[in-house]
């Protein structure tokens, strides 16, 4: 009974996932925020998606962290949801920081 995980949004220090058997914190991206207001609607959506295509949970937290970092740099909610194609750069571009 009751749930087998939780994923807890940390706000700018990163996101905490635990189930049991693992826990870890996957770190936020650093970027200025203009407006918060979908930020939890573009992680969870995020989330949702990435595991939907079969990435491992860590991935698909990382990849719910850039599209909820995305959305905070812009105005608006709807407005401010990126493209695939944005967080896929996005990813890349600090992918290359982190090696």
């Amino acid at each position: 009974m009751g749930p087998r995980a939780a994923l807890i949004t940390l706000g700018s220090r990163g996101a905490l996932y635990a189930d049991g058997k693992e826990s870890f914190v996957v770190p936020a991206f650093p970027v200025v925020a203009i407006d918060t207001t979908a930020a939890g609607d573009a992680f969870n959506g995020g989330f949702a998606s990435a595991l939907a295509k079969g990435l491992p949970v860590r991935e698909a937290v990382r990849q719910a962290m850039a599209i909820a970092a995305l959305c905070v740099s812009r105005r608006g909610a709807q407005s401010s949801m990126p493209t695939a194609e944005t967080v896929a750069e996005f990813l890349n571009h600090n992918m290359l920081k982190e090696i």
